[in-house]
């Protein structure tokens, strides 16, 4: 079945770094669309970016453009989430999520993707 296991948080001071990882089993991982999502207590699910797993496309929320970066090693089925200044704002659960369809085109992901099975989350915390 398919799974998502997530790995990485904890706790930082304002201004580090995490590296989150998403390992992805269960299902093809080529050409399928991986979101990293987020939720703090009280707040609304938000989507912090997606990666395409057949190509290069990555997208980005305004709020960690320039300071966040998904990236994939296909040969572990793992997509990471690089983290860098981190903001008290960034604190929450951080989950990746997919569909499992694969899609041909970069620009499927984009607009298709659904993101139905999502992993157990990993914390993170930023502290000033």
């Amino acid at each position: 079945q398919v799974q998502l296991v997530e790995s990485g948080g904890g706790s930082v001071q304002a201004g580090g770094s995490l590296r989150l990882s998403c390992e992805a089993s269960g299902y093809t991982f080529s050409g399928t669309c991986m979101g990293w999502f987020r939720q703090a207590p009280g707040k609304e699910r938000e989507r912090v970016g997606l990666i395409y797993t057949g190509g290069t496309l990555t997208r980005y929320a305004d709020s960690v453009k320039g300071r966040f970066t998904i990236s994939q090693d296909p040969a572990k089925n793992t997509v990471y989430l690089q983290m860098n200044s981190l903001k008290l704002e960034d604190t929450a659960m951080y989950y990746c999520a997919t569909d499992t369809v694969r899609y041909g085109v970069s620009s499927s992901c984009l607009i298709r993707a659904d993101f139905s099975f999502r992993g157990q989350g990993t914390q993170v915390i930023v502290s000033s």
